[in-house]
């Protein structure tokens, strides 16, 4: 664990939404530099310009910003190392691919799409066994390739990776690690277009950044070896690395947007906003999927989340996502709010459905105060219509086959006339009113609570009877308790 303030960074690439395995990348990066004081770099790696989608990059910034992580450093409020897009940064790279070609440590290539094809279809990889004999400046001879790059031939640029090596380097999540360059192709490093690819690019600018510290997923494990390389031949020494363990889908194997998509969990952090989801309630989430504080701790903050964290608590192993979880996560930490939050919170679904304007505020915030118990987001108040000045329009079927029985329209009208001729209208006036109507017809209480609940909510459970009764108010009861006599007879 760094006992030094680090400088990490969180390089997605604008090709698409944040996924919310980025999310959870940029949450750990995010908890190692507030644990020791450093700072938290956002960099845009857009050298894939085939791929690019310029609305990626404010989604990015949304998603983080929504989540509460705040970057030290980036392309919206700049630094001491910027730009921090990799678009940018060109020069950097031609001056590092330039300086690994006069080293010999990389070459040109010029093989054409066709060749490549024929080399992947006969099993081969392009590495030291056949890089000889192909269209390359190591078999043509570097004077015949410099010919060919003069005359504007396309090429590309490859890392030349050395035979018969071993390549080790210590993860701090798995131990010590170890790959045969056997194992390892001669990677572009250089696009015919001119742009790096990600693992040069990658390495110039961590190295350009101070970057201390890389967390990133696991899917990257395997091109450390290509890096360490890189490291190496530019005489750099390379930052500390930990790899996350992957997401699983709760029925096993990874939770590709296929799987998550059969099973109904969102893949996107917009999918997880517009959802409704507390951010607090996704960051507590995701920062146990993979990590664990070392103790029975479920509920944090993000404060709390960065005083706990370690590197040296997360597993190896894949953790398994579980939306049931994060809905209770969810009701967790949306009871922690009050309730004048929670109607803030719910304030765009509740306007989207009744209209803006359409509830006023303190009749969100008492819906809210009402049912911040039994609601598992805060936009789930929009559906709670009848705490929010609209009257039931239908009644729930199976409810009134149950509960509406042959003196209720009777029993509900007599209820509406006794709560219109009471001074007061509290809970206990409410309660002591329909007790009174139960004493006086010769009833038990039930045959009147549930069939007026169903007239002034439309449906048959919910919060207590006479709060919700109090939240409506007199006027509203007492006009919605006659109207179900009349349509429901």
């Amino acid at each position: 664990m760094p006992d030094a303030p680090v400088r990490v960074r969180f390089a997605p690439s604008p090709t698409g939404l944040l996924h919310i395995g980025g999310l959870r990348t940029a949450l750990y990066n995010y908890l190692l530099a507030r644990q020791t004081g450093g700072a938290f770099v956002l960099r845009i790696e857009d050298t894939d310009r085939s791929r690019f989608d310029a609305d990626a990059e404010q989604d990015i910034l949304d998603g983080l910003a929504w989540a509460g992580l705040t970057t030290d450093e980036g392309p919206t409020q700049g630094g001491a190392v910027g730009p921090y897009r990799q678009s940018e940064r060109r020069a950097r790279y031609d001056e590092a691919a330039r300086r690994l070609l006069d080293q010999g440590d990389a070459y040109v290539a010029f093989d054409t799409p066709e060749a490549l094809e024929a080399l992947r279809e006969g099993g081969a990889a392009y590495d030291a066994t056949t890089r000889g004999d192909l269209d390359n400046a190591v078999a043509r001879g570097e004077e015949e390739a410099r010919r060919r790059v003069e005359a504007g031939e396309p090429h590309v640029v490859r890392l030349k990776v050395p035979a018969g090596e071993t390549v080790a380097f210590r993860d701090e999540v798995r131990g010590d690690v170890s790959f045969d360059t056997s194992d390892v192709d001669d990677q572009v490093l250089v696009k015919s277009d001119g742009m790096p690819t990600y693992h040069l690019a990658n390495v110039v600018d961590d190295h350009a950044m101070g970057i201390t510290d890389v967390i990133r997923g696991e899917e990257w494990l395997s091109s450390v070896p290509k890096h360490v390389l890189l490291y190496r031949a530019l005489g750099w020494e390379p930052p500390r690395m930990a790899h996350l363990p992957l997401i699983l889908s709760p029925n096993g194997g990874k939770l590709s947007k296929r799987s998550a998509g059969r099973l109904g969990i969102p893949v996107s952090v917009r999918e997880y906003r517009e959802a409704g989801y507390e951010p607090e309630a996704v960051v507590n989430f995701l920062a146990l999927l993979g990590w664990n504080p070392g103790d029975d701790r479920e509920l944090f903050s993000l404060d709390e989340l960065a005083e706990a964290f370690s590197v040296d608590r997360i597993g190896r192993s894949g953790a398994q996502f579980s939306l049931d979880k994060l809905e209770w996560f969810n009701g967790q930490h949306l009871r922690a709010l009050g309730p004048a939050e929670i109607a803030r919170r719910a304030r765009p679904a509740v306007d989207a459905r009744w209209g803006e304007g359409g509830v006023g505020e303190g009749a969100l915030v008492a819906a809210a105060a009402l049912l911040r118990e039994r609601i598992a987001k805060a936009a789930d108040l929009a559906d709670a219509g009848y705490l929010l000045g609209h009257d039931p329009e239908t009644y729930d079927p199976a409810g009134v086959k149950k509960r509406w029985k042959d003196d209720s329209a009777r029993l509900v009208a007599l209820y509406a006339d006794r709560l219109e001729a009471e001074d007061a209208f509290t809970e206990e006036s409410t309660e002591a009113a329909m007790r009174q109507l139960a004493e006086d017809e010769g009833v038990g209480f039930g045959r009147v609570v549930h069939p007026a609940r169903l007239a002034v909510t439309g449906v048959t459970a919910g919060a207590g009877m006479f709060e919700t009764l109090v939240v409506v108010g007199r006027e509203a009861t007492v006009r919605r308790l006659r109207r179900a006599a009349e349509v429901l007879g």
